[in-house]
């Protein structure tokens, strides 16, 4: 199946019908993803430069796609959260005072004075996962980069709606936040796929080598990532 390079680094397969009816090309959002409807004649050069001259609707669409088959969070007693891949029940219980969320390993552990204000529960929760993430995310990097012989570069949290990563010219990596539901051997692709441009500033052959040298099987945790974007993207 062909692929799209998207510009946060992942790709997305796309089924590619021809006929010798058509004239044009058409685009189409399935709930298998993108289809794309050409000429029998077109090159795949000039399919290529349509599709990435389009990049900006196919992944608009895509992630409403995607947004609109999963069910919002409720933020009630034994809702399901997830970290590092790991499905976790939300446990809500009223206290004489705020305190810290906990997590043993069996549940995510919510005290409030008041346990009927959904919009302080996601507060919280939400603060808590950039909190675990940012810890999470430095130690698995500190141990990525010794590979590439670089020193530690500055890491932050990001809350894009549509990139895990980002690495810019400075050599700042700012990683998604919500990466810190998915299972660890995708947050350690996250984390190669940036490293790597420390080195390469593109996504050459020279850059999906590197890639390829911190994290092998790359192209597999790309796929699931696509998989696992929209239960990621449940708390927005």
């Amino acid at each position: 199946m062909p692929e799209l390079a998207l510009a946060n680094g992942t790709r997305l397969p796309y089924e590619l019908k021809r006929s010798s009816k058509r004239r044009s090309i058409g685009l189409r959002i399935s709930e298998q993803g993108l289809v794309v409807s050409i000429p029998q004649r077109l090159s795949l050069r000039e399919l290529e430069a349509l599709l990435y001259s389009k990049l900006d609707w196919i992944q608009q669409k895509v992630q409403q796609q995607a947004a609109a088959k999963v069910p919002a969070l409720s933020w009630q007693h034994g809702e399901t959260l997830w970290l590092l891949g790991n499905s976790l029940p939300l446990y809500l219980a009223t206290d004489s005072r705020n305190r810290a969320i906990s997590c043993d390993g069996s549940r995510i552990d919510v005290r409030l004075t008041n346990i009927s204000d959904s919009a302080m529960i996601k507060r919280r929760v939400t603060q808590w996962y950039k909190q675990q993430a940012l810890v999470d995310f430095s130690r698995r990097t500190e141990l990525l980069v010794q590979k590439l012989g670089l020193p530690m570069p500055p890491i932050a949290l990001s809350s894009a709606r549509s990139r895990w990563g980002s690495c810019n010219s400075k050599g700042e990596i700012r990683l998604n936040w919500r990466l810190i539901q998915a299972p660890p051997h995708i947050i350690q692709y996250v984390i190669a796929h940036e490293l790597a441009h420390l080195k390469e500033m593109n996504h050459s052959a020279r850059f999906w080598a590197i890639v390829a040298r911190l994290f092998p099987s790359y192209r597999d945790a790309e796929a699931e990532l696509r998989q696992l974007s929209r239960q990621l993207h449940r708390i927005d």
